[in-house]
């Protein structure tokens, strides 16, 4: 499988821990904190597989910037988040810093 897929799912998974860790509250709820550890481990074994193929540097500042944007998102669908103009601008910077990470790296 190509490693910028790997890289792709292991940020999507950090999405689908970090949402049931708001619903944890505090690792006392055991279906949330259940899948906050199970996609964690996952999104860990795919960053560790997209590093096959990607440098470091570069594998690390889009999976975190995957994670981010894609919980910023999630939280202004569907967790009533400020949709204001100035955050989504900020949005499509980071979008934009991942792209070119992607466009430079050999």
């Amino acid at each position: 499988m190509n490693s910028w897929l790997y890289l792709v799912m292991a940020g999507i998974c950090e999405v689908l821990w970090a949402v049931p860790l708001k619903f944890s509250e505090g690792f006392t709820k055991i279906i949330p904190s259940v899948l906050t550890i199970l996609f964690l481990i996952l999104s860990m074994l795919l960053l560790e597989h997209s590093l096959k193929g990607i440098p470091l540097g570069t594998a690390y500042a889009c999976w975190t910037a995957i994670g981010a944007v894609g919980t910023v998102v999630v939280g202004m669908i569907f967790l009533n988040e400020s949709t204001s103009l100035i955050r989504i601008f900020f949005i499509f910077l980071v979008i934009a810093g991942i792209l070119g990470l992607k466009l430079t790296t050999a």
